[in-house]
């Protein structure tokens, strides 16, 4: 059974070779919640330059939002993919910020994680990745983020199954780290830079990875 002394030392592995990760790149917590919901099935140079839109508008805000029509956003993210559902994402959650919390995200995020989470995962098109990326990056809370880039690198490490549920992965890592925001922040940051940058789907770069001694080899079948 995989430890969490295990799990630790693929953490300070990632550290040491690639530094703390300082992620998430957003100068405000309302930014974060943006980028987000724009950063859904897209990477993130995409996400960016539908950020920067928003910004030249002086939309970048959540009031800003709440206040513009969805069909004058759409255009603006148009390069973040699917921009006709994100820009109702954006408008959904601003929606919710201001009939429930008076507009106030502090309000929001000073709920307990679990009443939080039920909360946002009620809001249309809203997964459970992108609702902890939201907690986690934004507010600050304690739970471990899920992507492709986890499911990937960890079963190629033989340490995860393909058929594990979101909930399964979350739980692989939480029942075996400590609560610590901060730790679940750029070790989930060590992973997509890992993922992107060298455990790729295709051709992965494996003489470059800190993790080759610990690792099994590519799967190509991996997302």
């Amino acid at each position: 059974m995989t430890t969490g002394a295990q799990i630790l030392s693929i953490y300070q592995a990632l550290l040491s070779a690639f530094g703390h990760r300082r992620w998430w790149p957003a100068d405000t917590a309302e930014e974060v919640v943006i980028g987000a919901i724009l950063a859904q099935n897209v990477a993130w140079e995409n996400a960016h330059k539908a950020i920067e839109a928003l910004n030249q508008q002086r939309l970048l805000s959540l009031p800003a939002i709440h206040q513009t029509d969805t069909a004058d956003l759409a255009p603006l993210i148009r390069s973040s993919r699917f921009f006709n559902q994100k820009a109702e994402r954006l408008k959904n959650f601003a929606i919710l910020l201001f009939d429930q919390f008076d507009g106030d995200l502090t309000a929001l995020f000073s709920l307990d994680l679990a009443t939080a989470r039920k909360s946002l995962l009620n809001l249309k098109g809203f997964g459970p990745e992108t609702v902890d990326s939201i907690l986690l990056y934004a507010a600050g809370k304690p739970i471990f983020v899920i992507d492709a880039y986890t499911r990937r690198i960890f079963e190629r490490l033989k340490m995860t199954a393909s058929d594990w549920s979101y909930q399964s992965y979350q739980d692989f890592f939480m029942s075996r780290l400590p609560r610590d925001p901060a730790l679940f922040n750029d070790y989930h940051a060590q992973i997509v830079y890992l993922g992107n940058q060298i455990c790729k789907k295709k051709r992965p770069l494996c003489e470059r990875c800190p993790l080759e001694n610990q690792c099994s080899g590519p799967m190509e079948s991996l997302p």
